[in-house]
């Protein structure tokens, strides 16, 4: 049976040597400052400048509960000091003293909430312990530590004469030998308590594994961000930046990570930016705008659930397209007019509601423009001559005909850079409907992202926002997630389809605004001065990532390994050096040296 001695001896330090401030504790010295003034209002989470101190610091909150009887007598006599301090000031003709007013309103409050039981009040001190190997060290982490003490609007006293005291008062036993104690109501004392972290909540999966991919390292405490966006309620995200701070460069990175999973991906790419990396992975590009590439708007899907009306779901989204492509939406003339020609020129081609028919060769542009010409009425004929350019025009090789490639693959990217700027929201329109029929068709179920950059060209388009937005509150129904990014806030913000969007992105990621847009992004995603002044200052790279629900917010920094850099990165200077580095290099027998002139000069 052990003895205390022997427990000691084992437990014990080595040697104490006792000093006015400061204690020898075997091979290194430590020393206690007490906390005497605290601030007037805290937040949750105001203790976490002390518990995040880089130094070896320990931490000791000591709390006694008052009882209830105890705590309302002496408030009673507090609140009877404090009135006669008003009385007779009164009665002397001096003005009001706002701290003593203050204090008795305080007084009254916390006395009629511990009478209603809504409250107790504690006795509460705090202790903090530095440790360190010298004399110099010690004197300099007590000083940082009594620099953020002040910083938090607190009052610390070192335990001079009482160094030992102080010591044992911070040790894991609960003894407060110093006893130097401040009373708490409830709400103070629940703030005191460390329940906040600047670090996310690890991602666990069924298996119980960690299935979230690195998007970074905390901004606060350097820690790994593991994110999981398909452990969320729904799998969409939103990332707002302004050009250069480095969307899409976070954007590939979390790609890539998530190829590497087994996602597979479908990419809207207005600028090319995605190619290096699908051909990196071996990936599908289909560059829509080259010679030869065309998607037909009238192709139907290869498969379909029993039971749906393919057909009339095609036609409903040619409304859409077409709005896009003649650049208005549509008047009830004009649709009424377009969904007749549309359901003749599908029943021209043998296509009709039986499902056997679906999979005949379906019409193109030009059969539609045919009939609205042959129908003969003003609306038809003005319909007609808006689709010239699409059919016999300058862009007639971009939608009309059949379709020459095919949506398929585990990386397919829909690379827009070809395309004349009036044509890439139809393209990106009609791009993002050839994905969207894959994601619904798949044979075997999985994990799909559907990445959708520079949104902002189909955000201003009303039926391509309008078509964004049933692919966002449908997306989930098929594992699928949708991750919008753009550089313009008020294209997304400013519409109410934009901010139903947002509403129903479950990973929303903000990096650096311009000054005109912050207080949009403010109000929206609902950031408090801090997040708001990180994002005005923010480096590229740095970026803050919040849940839709709110609950989870972090600051953090995309980080990306050289060989992922070299495939994701976009920048000139880069990848002018890769291509010079790639370029082949002059064979050394065909050099301009002279035969036998080794040492550069003539040998005869």
């Amino acid at each position: 049976m052990t003895d205390v001695g022997s427990l000691l001896d084992v437990a014990g330090p080595e040697s104490l040597e006792i000093h006015a401030r400061a204690l020898a504790i075997g091979a290194h010295l430590a020393t206690t400052v007490v906390v005497i003034g605290y601030p007037a209002e805290v937040t949750p989470g105001w203790l976490a400048p002390l518990l995040n101190f880089p130094g070896h610091l320990d931490i000791a909150l000591h709390i006694e509960p008052v009882p209830n009887s105890v705590a309302a007598a002496g408030l009673k006599k507090q609140r009877a000091r404090l009135e006669s301090g008003r009385r007779a000031g009164f009665t002397k003709g001096h003005l009001d003293d706002p701290e003593v007013e203050a204090a008795a309103a305080d007084a009254a409050e916390l006395a009629y909430r511990i009478a209603r039981g809504e409250g107790k009040l504690f006795h509460v001190a705090l202790y903090l312990t530095v440790h360190a190997p010298d004399e110099e060290t010690l004197a300099d982490q007590a000083a940082a530590v009594r620099a953020i003490a002040e910083s938090l609007l607190m009052t610390v006293a070192p335990t001079t004469y009482r160094a030992l005291p102080g010591w044992l008062a911070t040790l894991p036993l609960g003894i407060d030998t110093l006893k130097i104690r401040r009373t708490f109501d409830t709400a103070a004392l629940a703030a005191c308590f460390p329940f906040t972290s600047p670090d996310l909540p690890l991602p666990t999966g069924a298996e119980g594994g960690d299935p979230g991919v690195l998007y970074g390292l905390n901004v606060v405490s350097s820690a790994p961000v593991l994110w999981d966006r398909f452990a969320q309620d729904n799998y969409n995200s939103i990332t707002l930046a302004r050009s250069g701070a480095g969307k899409s460069y976070l954007t590939k990175l979390e790609l890539l990570r998530l190829l590497f999973t087994g996602v597979t991906a479908s990419v809207i790419d207005p600028e090319d930016e995605y190619v290096r990396l699908a051909e990196t992975v071996g990936g599908h590009v289909v560059a829509l705008g080259a010679d030869g590439v065309r998607l037909n708007p009238f192709d139907l899907p290869t498969s379909a659930p029993d039971g749906e009306d393919v057909l009339t779901r095609r036609v409903l989204f040619l409304h859409t397209f077409l709005a896009a492509l003649l650049g208005s939406d549509l008047s009830a003339a004009e649709k009424a007019v377009l969904d007749k020609a549309i359901l003749v020129a599908y029943t021209s081609a043998g296509i009709t509601p039986d499902p056997r028919t679906w999979q005949r060769t379906p019409p193109t542009l030009a059969d539609l423009a045919t009939l609205l010409a042959e129908d003969g009425t003003d609306t038809a004929t003005a319909l007609a001559d808006r689709l010239v350019p699409y059919t016999t025009g300058s862009h007639a090789q971009l939608f009309n005909g059949p379709s020459t490639v095919s949506a398929t693959g585990h990386l397919l990217v829909f690379a827009l850079r070809r395309l004349p700027d009036e044509a890439k929201t139809p393209a990106m329109l009609l791009a993002l409907d050839a994905i969207w029929r894959q994601a619904t068709a798949r044979p075997d179920a999985g994990r799909h992202l559907v990445v959708v950059d520079e949104a902002w060209l189909l955000m201003r388009d009303g039926a391509g926002a309008r078509f964004l937005f049933r692919m966002a509150k449908a997306a989930r129904k098929y594992w699928t997630g949708l991750a919008v990014v753009t550089q313009d806030a008020d294209d997304v913000l400013a519409s109410p389809l934009g901010r139903a969007i947002v509403s129903n992105a479950a990973t929303q990621i903000l990096l650096r605004q311009a000054p005109q847009a912050i207080e949009v992004i403010s109000e929206n995603f609902h950031l408090c001065h801090g997040e708001r002044e990180f994002l005005l200052s923010a480096s590229r790279g740095e970026a803050l990532l919040l849940t839709g629900d709110r609950r989870h917010k972090v600051a953090l920094t995309s980080v990306a390994a050289p060989g992922e850099h070299n495939v994701i990165t976009t920048d000139p200077g880069e990848l002018a050096a890769q291509n010079r580095d790639d370029a082949p290099q002059p064979d050394s027998r065909f050099n301009d040296e002279l035969p036998g002139d080794e040492d550069g000069e003539w040998a005869p």
